[in-house]
């Protein structure tokens, strides 16, 4: 699996609970795994494991049941193209990346039938190398193959693991799009803000700000032929407000540390939509072309 956020932490809870994980990284963070093992703090339970397997190349572990493919969006080809050996005639690869065109990249690389979409609502981040820091809330992940009995495997394993809520749907389309309309709104506001969600919340031209992302995701996702649930604007509201004040999304720490965004897959993906379907995306817009001279980070 990734050693990101999302891989590090449903890695560091699998291989506690003694389930044989490796671990795909590069550069300072492979170097610390190797030499000190992973941390992980969260509210929910510190892990430390001092020895884990840890590679960058995905050929030196073999076929694999699965893997947790959550590299950032702007990796998704090279990484698609090195799980290649990785990948058995029963192995499942389950993407937990952002927004919705994960399962067609993947799809171009291995059997089609064996990718598993999913949608990951956990925030994170990797403070240094070898140390994931959870920042709190929920840690809940939505897959497809409600019937896979390799899914409900994992499922189990995920239960003895403990901290990792891991649901099977039987519609994950319709829980990617959610997710991208949700994470399109709050990737957006934090980043183009530069500040929490707390602060934006409490704050009335914030507000509407987000609440102008939302709507446009909202009515992009409409047009797609994939509208919203009934229920979700409440979800959503809901969710924002349940984070800790100061949390931001991922890609608004990755503007804070001048590492390369994921805006062209969000809000870029957004406004690219609204031009193919007619809908207007004057927030998207606005943050896509922003955000866009920081693409590519500072670094």
């Amino acid at each position: 699996m990734g050693s990101g956020a999302i891989g590090g932490y449903l890695g560091a809870r699998l291989a506690l609970a003694g389930h044989d994980v490796a671990f795909i990284a590069r550069g300072a963070h492979l170097e610390a795994m190797r030499s000190h093992g992973l941390q992980l703090e969260s509210p929910l339970g510190n892990v430390s494991l001092p020895r884990v397997t840890a590679t960058e190349a995905p050929d030196d572990v073999g076929r694999v049941d699965i893997v947790f493919f959550a590299v950032k969006l702007y990796d998704s080809e090279t990484a698609a193209a090195a799980i290649v050996p990785m990948v058995g005639p029963e192995t499942r690869v389950m993407t937990l990346q952002n927004g919705i065109d994960s399962v067609e990249t993947l799809a171009r690389y291995v059997p089609p039938s064996q990718v598993v979409g999913g949608a990951a609502y956990i925030s994170g981040y990797l403070k240094q190398p070898g140390l994931i820091v959870h920042v709190g809330g929920a840690t809940q992940f939505y897959v497809g193959g409600h019937d896979d009995p390799v899914i409900g495997a994992l499922q189990t394993a995920c239960i003895e693991a403990g901290n990792i809520g891991l649901e099977a749907v039987d519609d994950i389309d319709r829980v990617l799009w959610a997710k991208f309309v949700t994470l399109c709104a709050f990737s957006g506001v934090t980043s183009l803000m530069r500040s929490g969600i707390g602060p934006i919340l409490a704050d009335s031209e914030a507000l509407i700000f987000l609440d102008q992302l939302r709507d446009e995701g909202m009515a992009v996702a409409m047009a797609a032929g994939h509208p919203m649930r009934d229920g979700y604007l409440a979800d959503a509201q809901s969710r924002w407000q349940n984070l800790p004040p100061d949390t931001r999304s991922s890609m608004a720490n990755d503007l804070l540390h001048g590492k390369p965004l994921e805006v062209a897959w969000l809000s870029g993906r957004m406004h690219a939509l609204g031009r193919e379907l007619g809908v207007a995306t004057p927030a998207h817009t606005t943050v896509y072309r922003a955000l866009h001279l920081h693409a590519n980070g500072t670094l």
